[in-house]
């Protein structure tokens, strides 16, 4: 088998990107939800669709809550992929000096539930580019697209070796750096530079001192809870959303 995609809206937005050898896999006898998704793969034309026993789906993926219906992209042609995956420098290049952008990139997320509901917010919130290390970082993987309910097929995504070298090119072309950590200035008086780049730390350690020490800015969410920090994927969804409020 090739990618697998579980889940039904997961399904559902990797459908509308399937290339021909694609097929759909669906328990024999399924309800309502799994005939809909057999009529949606039956129209694009490209996608067969075989019915299975619940034991066959489980043999093809254990221990995933799959709810009867795995969708395999079989061998994708040469340069397809259901991601959009774009460099640092095909972004940049791209760029109209109009434009605000917003650019979110994570210093070692590794928690692909994390990710995943990171990608979604970033799909809502009109996020122009997703940056992440190749190294000490989940990468978008299964989990990852289930869990954005697809978003993770929409959100141009970049893999980088270094966050370090790639935050210098951003601040060439004209961007200011804002790390997040709980010991910032407040985020609600922070207006964001029409190009921002935007950077979450990991849910143990948060930001690097290297990547710390690249920044212009250091932003943090005021809180009247008692506990001492949100979850990563809710504070950058708070973030994204403040952005967008200053410049929408």
């Amino acid at each position: 088998m090739g990618e697998r995609i579980y889940g039904y809206h997961a399904i559902e937005e990797g459908l509308k990107k399937a290339f021909a050898g694609s097929t759909l896999y669906l328990m024999r006898s399924g309800g309502e939800r799994l005939n809909k998704l057999e009529f949606k793969a039956q129209c694009t034309g490209k996608v067969a669709v075989k019915k299975v026993s619940r034991e066959e789906l489980d043999r093809m993926a254990p221990d995933i809550d799959h709810r009867g219906a795995i969708l395999d992209l079989g061998g994708p042609r040469k340069g397809a992929s259901r991601l959009k995956e774009v460099s640092v420098d095909e972004f940049l290049d791209s760029l109209n000096d109009d434009n605000d952008y917003l650019v979110l990139m994570l210093d070692g997320i590794t928690d692909p539930h994390n990710l995943g509901a990171i990608l979604r917010s970033a799909d809502q919130f009109g996020v122009d580019l997703v940056v992440i290390p190749e190294r000490r970082s989940v990468q978008a993987n299964e989990t990852v697209v289930k869990v954005s309910s697809g978003a993770a097929q929409y959100v141009p995504i970049s893999v980088v070796t270094n966050l370090s070298r790639e935050i210098e090119k951003f601040k060439n072309k004209g961007f200011w750096v804002y790390a997040a950590d709980m010991n910032g200035n407040s985020s609600y008086q922070e207006a964001f530079s029409s190009k921002t780049v935007l950077i979450m730390g990991s849910e143990g350690s948060g930001i690097s001192p290297l990547i710390r020490k690249n920044c212009d800015y250091i932003v943090s969410i005021p809180m009247r809870g008692h506990i001492d920090s949100l979850n990563v994927s809710v504070a950058a969804g708070i973030l994204m959303y403040q952005y967008r409020k200053n410049h929408d």
